[in-house]
């Protein structure tokens, strides 16, 4: 039986995780593990380790990576060491990681470097920022990649990786986004006490390679949000470098009925409230991703996603000042979207769970070589 190590740092990596992790759950010749760390951890960004056993995971391994000085590379060095100490223990076959974030790099580094095959989910995106350098650097430590689509691929093609480790499961964001097993508005609405009939969804994270102007672009942003007269439901940023300057600015919001503010959200719920909102607003990768594919528009707020690929007229891009911000949304209000995607038979995880089992796969070389085209 092989066993597979699944790393989270985040609630959105978690809700990316889940349906492949389900898939390995329901499947008698595989054996999971799951390294719970990062954001999950705290209790300022809502525990979210508690909604991974709400999932009916089992198998968690709690790791706190967070230090004082908050900063990427004391981070990357400290989950090094703890998912060092796990993978000892538990002794997996296969790592997953996913995206562009350091506790997924450090799953990689300990991989690669004790000879343990790593896959890589949605390895070949562009990121924009810091977490550009993270993510290809992810998938160069990598022996096996997952990918959401062609375009994908090709880049990491071109980045010497061998077109016989890439796998293209596509999207497992579309596997939650069409489920039909996503809980109604009303329960949604309920679970989290909101009132409100019409709302936006507010996403803004700091821009970790220019935190210095974090505090600035936030009192801008949540000007033009006080000054506008739509009902808002506010969601904390990421615990990168530069986010307690969010949450100060956020601050201003107490008092004004027309927000609510939360930690976090679980996966499904956020996804069906951000089915049926007005807009989304802020600097998330949810904006590019799965926002145009529920038809919603987004206000795209800076440089944070830049290199995204954006090739979409529900995504309206602003700058940091107030007065773009405060344009953008009322462009949002006025434009209609149709969804870009929908429901398809095959999901995610059934193509995650196809490779896993092709005999080859097991057999991909641990060894590296870099391939000219």
């Amino acid at each position: 039986m092989k066993k597979i190590a699944f790393l989270s740092g985040t609630r959105a990596d978690f809700g990316k995780l889940k349906s492949l992790i389900q898939a390995v759950n329901g499947a008698s010749d595989f054996e999971y593990g799951i390294f719970a760390t990062g954001m999950h951890l705290l209790e300022q960004y809502g525990l979210t380790v508690i909604e991974i056993e709400k999932a009916g995971f089992q198998n968690i391994y709690r790791f706190t990576n967070h230090t004082s000085e908050a900063t990427m590379d004391l981070t990357l060095a400290k989950t090094i060491e703890g998912f060092s100490t796990y993978v000892k223990t538990f002794q997996p076959d296969l790592i997953i990681v996913h995206g562009d974030r350091v506790e997924a790099l450090a799953g990689a580094i300990v991989g690669s470097l004790n000879n343990i095959l790593v896959g890589h989910i949605e390895g070949g995106e562009l990121s924009g920022t810091v977490d550009e350098l993270i993510r290809h650097s992810v998938s160069k430590l990598s022996h096996i990649h997952f990918v959401s689509h062609e375009r994908a691929a090709k880049r990491l093609v071109q980045m010497g990786e061998l077109e016989s480790s890439i796998f293209n499961i596509g999207s497992a964001d579309l596997d939650v986004l069409f489920s039909d097993s996503l809980p109604h508005l009303k329960t949604a609405k309920a679970y989290y006490d909101i009132a409100f009939k019409n709302y936006a969804v507010v996403l803004f994270h700091s821009v970790t390679t220019a935190h210095q102007e974090t505090a600035a672009h936030a009192a801008d942003f949540v000007e033009a949000l006080l000054e506008d007269d739509q009902d808002y439901i506010v969601i904390y940023p990421n615990n990168d470098l530069g986010s307690t300057a969010i949450l100060e600015a956020y601050q201003q919001f107490e008092g004004y009925p027309r927000f609510r503010l939360f930690p976090s959200l679980r996966f499904e719920y956020f996804i069906t409230l951000l089915k049926n909102a007005a807009f989304l607003i802020g600097n998330s990768s949810a904006g590019i991703h799965e926002a145009p594919y529920l038809g919603i528009p987004t206000v795209n707020v800076g440089r944070r996603q830049e290199n995204r690929d954006l090739k979409t007229d529900s995504i309206i891009h602003v700058d940091n000042t107030k007065a773009a911000i405060s344009a953008g949304i009322a462009s949002a209000k006025a434009v209609s979207v149709k969804p870009k995607g929908k429901k398809s038979a095959k999901t995610a995880a059934s193509g995650f769970l196809k490779a896993l089992r092709t005999e080859t796969f097991w057999q991909i070389e641990h060894q590296k070589q870099f391939r000219d085209l």
